[in-house]
């Protein structure tokens, strides 16, 4: 009998992006009920069992800004972390107003001011950087915003730091992404270089993509409204009410595993359940992790807790 070559995560992340809500039941291309999407994949993750330390949301989570859209999503996201004990982290997108974003979801006064942010998971810091710009779709960093972060990079954290902004500093396979990509990425790459940060999680694409950036892990989630359809003619988009997706980020001593989940499976060919899943372990001479020694067990979670960092 041998143990398997993991333990149990560390820390479980829900990595959602794009929701793009609308308030008043406004439907994008017509079609589309952004909030009805993200009440789908939500119940997916409630009905897994899946116990996330946090949610995190990057960008985009109101389509047009609108205060009602901030309160459906409030309405729609709290309850579910609630219920599984996790924190709620919003991260502004390019469809977001700072205002509204601030009031609706932070419940702070409204301000025009950057919403960079530090919080901390028993140990796995999450830093939180607005690289929008108002009235546009791309994406920049101030000088100010620079330096904030090397400082709060300063010190490392005890199980590291995952950086959560919305526009990816990679590349997009679908050129017109140009348009609207992030500016000046190389002045990122120079402070977050050699520091604790593991992964960087964004958005902003609306197809789930992975590369790296100055030697850090970059996982983009795809969107729970609708997706790009990669198979589109070469140079073109095309946007389509299918293949939305979130992700799961589990969080280990030694590695961090980005896993995409599709919010629509069309069949189901076979389910297995925990207690035979134990028993197939077994027979196949491995030690299930829940059969494992104490110290080798998923570290204890407390309560959420509070920011260890203001909003900037």
């Amino acid at each position: 009998m041998r143990t398997a070559e993991y333990p149990a995560p560390e820390r479980i992340l829900l990595h959602v992006s794009d929701t793009h809500l609308r308030a008043g039941g406004s439907r994008l291309f017509d079609v589309v009920d952004g909030a009805q999407r993200l009440a789908r994949a939500l119940d997916a993750v409630e009905a897994s069992g899946v116990q996330p330390d946090a949610l995190i949301f990057t960008g985009d989570l109101a389509d047009l800004g609108e205060p009602g859209a901030y309160r459906d999503l409030r309405d729609i996201v709290e309850p579910l972390a609630e219920r599984l004990g996790a924190q709620v982290l919003w991260v502004m997108g390019n469809h977001d107003d700072r205002a509204a974003f601030r009031s609706g979801l932070l419940g702070e006064l409204p301000g025009a001011d950057t919403i960079d942010r530090v919080d901390e998971l028993d140990g796995l810091r999450v830093i939180t950087l607005d690289s929008t710009v108002p009235g546009h779709h791309h994406g920049e960093l101030t000088d100010g915003q620079l330096e904030w972060l090397a400082d709060a990079l300063a010190t490392p954290a005890p199980l590291g730091t995952i950086l959560a902004m919305h526009h990816p500093p990679v590349p997009s396979v679908l050129p017109l992404a140009a348009s609207v990509e992030l500016l000046d990425q190389s002045r990122l790459a120079d402070v977050v270089r050699g520091t604790d940060v593991r992964a960087i999680i964004a958005g902003h694409l609306h197809y789930s993509t992975f590369a790296t950036f100055a030697g850090i892990p970059v996982s983009v989630a795809s969107s729970t409204c609708y997706a790009q359809d990669l198979t589109v003619p070469t140079g073109g988009t095309r946007p389509q009410d299918g293949a939305q997706a979130f992700n799961l980020v589990h969080v280990y001593d030694d590695t961090i595993v980005h896993s995409v989940v599709p919010v629509d499976v069309p069949r189901t060919l076979e389910h297995i359940d925990a207690q035979e899943a134990r028993d197939r372990l077994r027979a196949a001479g491995v030690r299930p992790l829940s059969d494992a020694p104490a110290d080798a067990a998923r570290a204890p979670r407390d309560a959420p807790t509070e920011p260890i960092a203001l909003i900037r």
